[in-house]
């Protein structure tokens, strides 16, 4: 378990961090800024899930998502090298990923079928899912990006999870909006 009893540790005044493991990195390195999106975007899932109020079983699953979040946060902090840890290193499990897509089908089999792409907004709460879907997404960049580079190991499942999270967020902006029926559609051209 974590502990801590000081939030301040002047180890990265240098513009250093420390992953779990290995060597400091700087704060700008691909992994610190892949985990630091995650954490972006589960902030965006906390302040969501303000607006759900209404929605107690979405807040819940979403408060589990944003656990979920923390373990893949980890899982990014703890670089595989190959070399066997004198832990087991807290990953991202294919069950995380399976559970997210169970909870994308049952919103989505409540939800009118799209007919266009749809605007971000609507209510207050899928305003802020949409905000969190499109962070998530953004991190997703991030942790592919990273999974590219020579040297970088990251899971099929880490990568799994947060794409399918940014499905999952997606679908429940919809749900919060009527199931659907008050989305806001593009219309292309519509301005011309």
């Amino acid at each position: 378990m974590v502990k801590l009893n000081k939030i301040y540790t002047r180890t990265g005044d240098d513009g250093t961090t420390g992953l779990v493991a290995g060597p400091r990195r700087k704060k700008h390195d691909l992994r610190v800024e892949s985990y630091g999106e995650v954490d972006e975007a589960n902030s965006c899932i906390g302040l969501a899930r303000q607006q759900l109020a209404d929605h107690p079983s979405l807040d819940k699953t979403l408060m589990r998502i944003q656990n979920d979040l923390f373990d893949l946060g980890a899982d990014l902090a703890t670089p595989d090298t190959g070399k066997k840890p004198e832990y087991e290193p807290l990953r991202i499990a294919q069950s995380q990923v399976d559970r997210l897509e169970k909870e994308i089908d049952a919103l989505n089999a409540d939800l009118e079928p799209l007919r266009s792409f749809v605007l971000p907004g609507g209510t207050p709460a899928a305003a802020a899912l949409h905000l969190a879907r499109t962070v998530a997404r953004r991190a997703e960049r991030r942790i592919v990006a990273l999974q590219d580079c020579e040297g970088e190991a990251v899971s099929a499942a880490a990568v799994a999870y947060i794409n399918r999270l940014s499905d999952f967020l997606f679908v429940a902006a919809r749900w919060v909006n009527e199931k659907g029926r008050t989305d806001i559609l593009w219309v292309p051209g519509q301005n011309r």
